[in-house]
C-alpha cells in the first residue's frame, strides 16, 4: 500500500466510533452496542487524541498554536500547508481574536470543519454508497463546469487515497482536508463567482452558483448584499461614462458626430459637473429588487427544471439564467426606462424621479414604461450566453493549465477573465441594447416619430451604415475595466466586513 500523506496522529484524531457514526446513520444500522461504544469512546479516547495532536503541534509549549506552531508542527507530520493556508485556520478557528489558538478553540475549529467536509463529500458521493470514484469527481467537476478527463481525476484521488483502492471513503476524505483550510473541488465555485462579484451596468449575466455549505450556513445573502454594494459603488463611479452612452446613442449620429470629449464638454457646459451624474440615482436603485427578484426565480427555475444534480451543467444554467433576467428585467423594466430619461433630460426638466415618472405617465401613459421591452428581452440571450461560455472557456483553460495546488486563480486572472466575458457579451448584445435605449427615449426627442424596433434597425443601417448599430461603444467600453475593477474591490471588503470568509 502507499504511504499515506497524513500521519497516523492525524488519521487518528477522530475516533473509529466517531468517524463511522454516519455511515451507521445512512444505513440505518448501528444498533445499541454501537451507541454505547460510541459513547464510552467520545468521552475519553477522542479527547486524549486531540490533546495529543495538539501537543504535538504546540511546538514552544505556551499552550496556544500561532502560526509558526503550525508550520512546523505540522511539516513534522508530514502535513506541509502554505503561510495562507495557515492564516486561514487561525482565522477560522481564533474565536478572542488573538491571533492564534488555545484547545479549546482548536477542537471547535476540527469539529466546525469536519461538519463542512462532510456536506461537501456528501455532494460529491453522486451513487450514495460512501465512496468516491474517479467518475463522480468527473461528473462532479462538469457539473460545474470544468471539463477534466478521468486520469486527471485519478491523479486527485491519488493525493487522498491510503490503501490504493482509487477510491476515498469518508475516512480518507477526512483525514486529509481536517487540517487543510478549504474544500478541494466546491473551491472552484468559491473562487471562480462572477456574476455576482462584477458589474458593468448591465445585470444580465447568469447568476453565480452557491456551494452545499454557503446554503446551509446563510452566506449566499451575504454574497449578494456584498455584491449589491460593490455594484451601486461601481456604478456611481462610472456614471459619467454611462451617461455619455446614452447621449451618444440617442444623438449621435453621422450629422452630428460627438466625441468624447465633446461630449462631456456638453454636459458640463448644460448643467455643470453635477449634470455627469444624472440618471445614476435610478441605476443603483435598481439593484437590489433586481438582483432579489433574478436570485428568487433562478433558484425556482431550478426546481422546476427538476435536475438531480446540486450544481446545474453548463447548458441548463443558461436555460435558468435566461429566463431568471427576464422575469427581473420584466419586473424593474419601468426603472430602466425612468434610468434613460433621466439621463436625457435638460436641467430643470424635472424635479425628480418621481416628478419624472408622473410626467411620463400623464403624457404618455403606462405603455411608455414598457418602449424597448422586446429589444431588451431579445439582448438577454446574446449577452448571457456569451458571457458565460467566454468566462467558463477561459476558466477551463487556466484551470487545465495553470491550477497546480490550488484553484484560486488570484485577482489579476480573475478581473481579466470577467473583464472579457463581459466585454465579448456587451459587445454581441450592443444593437439590440441601442435600439432600445432609442425606443426608450422617443418622447424625450422632440418631434421623433413613433417607430417599431423592426423600424428602428432599417432606419438606422439605411442613415448610418451598420456603424450607427454601435454609437457609443467607446465610452461603454471605457468603463468595463474600471467597473470590474471597482467593484471586486469593494466586494471584498465588503464580504470581509460581513463576515465571509470563503476566500
Amino acid at each position: 500500500a502507499r504511504r499515506s500523506l497524513a500521519s497516523p496522529v492525524v488519521s487518528g484524531v477522530l475516533c473509529p466510533c466517531g468517524s463511522s457514526q454516519g455511515s451507521a446513520v445512512e444505513s440505518g444500522g448501528g444498533g445499541s452496542a454501537g451507541s454505547s461504544g460510541r459513547s464510552l469512546c467520545e468521552a475519553s479516547e477522542q479527547d486524549r487524541r486531540l490533546r495529543a495532536l495538539f501537543q504535538k503541534l504546540d511546538v514552544n509549549r505556551d499552550g496556544a498554536l500561532c502560526i509558526h506552531d503550525l508550520a512546523v508542527g505540522l511539516g513534522r507530520l508530514g502535513l506541509h500547508r502554505t503561510e495562507l493556508d495557515l492564516r486561514k485556520i487561525v482565522k477560522a478557528g481564533d474565536k478572542d481574536l488573538d491571533g492564534q489558538l488555545d484547545f479549546e478553540e482548536f477542537v471547535h475549529y476540527l469539529q466546525d470543519h469536519e461538519k463542512k467536509l462532510r456536506l461537501v463529500f456528501k455532494s460529491l458521493d453522486k451513487k450514495n454508497d460512501g465512496r468516491i470514484d474517479a467518475q463522480e469527481i468527473v461528473q462532479s467537476l462538469r457539473d460545474l463546469g470544468v471539463k477534466i478527463s478521468e486520469q486527471q481525476a485519478e491523479k486527485i484521488l491519488k493525493s487522498m487515497d491510503k490503501n490504493g483502492t482509487m477510491t476515498i471513503d469518508w475516512n480518507e476524505w477526512r483525514d486529509y482536508h481536517l487540517l487543510h483550510p478549504v474544500e478541494n473541488i466546491p473551491e472552484i465555485i468559491l473562487y471562480w463567482k462572477h456574476s455576482t462579484i462584477f458589474d458593468v451596468g448591465e445585470n444580465l449575466t447568469v447568476p453565480d452558483e452557491f456551494t452545499v455549505e454557503e446554503r446551509q450556513t446563510g452566506m449566499w445573502w451575504r454574497h449578494l448584499v456584498a455584491g449589491g454594494g460593490a455594484g451601486a459603488v461601481s456604478r456611481t463611479c462610472t456614471a459619467p461614462l454611462d451617461r455619455l452612452k446614452v447621449l451618444m446613442q440617442v444623438h449621435a449620429s453621422r450629422s452630428n458626430n460627438m466625441c468624447i470629449i465633446g461630449g462631456f464638454t456638453q454636459m458640463i457646459r448644460e448643467g455643470g459637473p453635477r449634470s455627469l451624474w444624472r440618471g445614476n440615482g435610478i441605476n443603483v436603485l435598481k439593484i437590489a429588487p433586481e438582483s432579489a427578484i433574478k436570485f428568487m426565480a433562478y433558484e425556482q427555475i431550478k426546481r422546476f427544471i427538476g435536475t438531480d444534480q446540486e450544481m446545474l451543467r453548463i447548458h441548463e444554467r443558461l436555460l435558468a439564467g435566461s429566463l431568471a433576467g427576464a422575469i427581473a428585467q420584466s419586473s424593474i423594466y419601468p426603472m430602466e426606462v425612468l434610468k434613460t430619461r433621466m439621463a436625457l433630460r435638460k436641467t430643470g426638466q424635472y424635479s425628480g424621479m418621481l416628478d419624472c415618472a408622473k410626467n411620463i405617465l400623464a403624457k404618455e401613459g403606462v405603455a411608455a414604461f414598457y418602449k424597448g421591452y422586446i429589444p431588451n428581452m431579445l439582448g438577454i440571450i446574446p449577452y448571457a450566453g456569451i458571457d458565460l461560455a467566454v468566462y467558463e472557456t477561459l476558466k477551463n483553460t487556466w484551470l487545465q493549465r495553470y491550477a497546480v495546488n490550488s484553484a484560486d486563480p488570484g485577482v489579476f486572472v480573475l478581473l481579466a477573465c470577467g473583464t472579457i466575458s463581459s466585454t465579448c457579451g456587451q459587445l454581441a448584445s450592443y444593437p439590440l441594447a441601442l435600439v432600445r435605449t432609442r425606443m426608450q427615449a422617443q418622447a424625450s426627442v422632440e418631434g421623433a416619430p413613433e417607430v417599431t424596433m423592426r423600424g428602428l434597425f432599417k432606419h438606422i443601417l439605411k442613415t448610418e451604415g451598420a456603424f450607427g448599430l454601435y454609437r457609443g461603444l467607446a465610452p461603454n467600453f471605457m468603463k468595463v475595466i474600471p467597473a470590474v475593477s471597482i467593484s471586486y474591490v469593494v466586494y471584498e471588503n465588503l464580504k470581509m466586513t460581513l463576515g465571509v470568509d470563503s476566500r
